[in-house]
């Protein structure tokens, strides 16, 4: 029986991915270093590590890198501002569940990003908490953000399912010993989800497929 649901944030409630990788190969860029979006994918969303040691290697000091961190993030939350970032569907499959399920988003963004990203959504009052980074000294794959949020839940980690897009997600879900499926975002397609209780084709298979637990 699922009695919690814990959910991605990034690529599975709002289309931010892409921004994230834009911000930070642009930022990489003005040091010349070409981030090709297979090479993102694997540094930030199977490893999780980022890639400021990229910039290491080139030899710039830790001031400057803490520097392009800080313009990489004052980047992306220009490019958030642009547009809502709520996925098509989310509201209705949130609003479906709402009540009858404990909720709570589990994700590694920074929360000022957090908040400029949910400020237009509408879907932070279906939550009932939020676990984001600051919260748990390891991130994604670590299991430490889905421990803190079944703990938040109050539910036993039997009973709960964790819904993610990437194989860093599901790596952090497992190894808390979660249940989870994954929903590819249009960066992580192509990943391999080995291990995922199931792979759907959109969040709004979502709740069909809580039903028949």
């Amino acid at each position: 029986m699922i009695r919690a649901i814990l959910w991605d944030n990034d690529g599975v409630l709002v289309d931010t991915e892409h921004l994230y990788f834009q911000a930070n190969r642009d930022v990489l860029a003005s040091i010349g270093i070409d981030l090709a979006e297979e090479q993102y994918l694997d540094l930030f969303m199977v490893q999780g590590c980022g890639a400021w040691h990229l910039a290491e290697q080139r030899g710039l000091p830790p001031a400057e890198i803490e520097r392009l961190r800080d313009e990489r993030n004052a980047r992306y939350t220009r490019l958030l501002r642009l547009e809502p970032r709520g996925l098509p569907g989310v509201e209705d499959v949130l609003a479906a569940l709402h009540g009858k399920y404990v909720m709570g988003v589990v994700t590694s963004s920074r929360k000022d990003h957090f908040a400029v990203i949910h400020e237009a959504t509408g879907f932070l009052k279906y939550f009932d908490f939020v676990v984001a980074s600051g919260d748990y000294a390891r991130s994604k794959p670590a299991p430490d953000p889905y421990l803190l949020a079944v703990d938040r839940s109050g539910v036993a980690v039997e009973e709960c399912l964790a819904i993610e897009d990437s194989e860093r997600g599901l790596a952090a879900a497992l190894a808390a010993g979660l249940r989870c499926v994954v929903v590819p975002s249009g960066l992580t397609r192509r990943q391999t989800f080995s291990g995922a209780h199931r792979v759907l084709g959109s969040v709004s298979e979502v709740p069909a497929f809580v039903a028949e637990w």
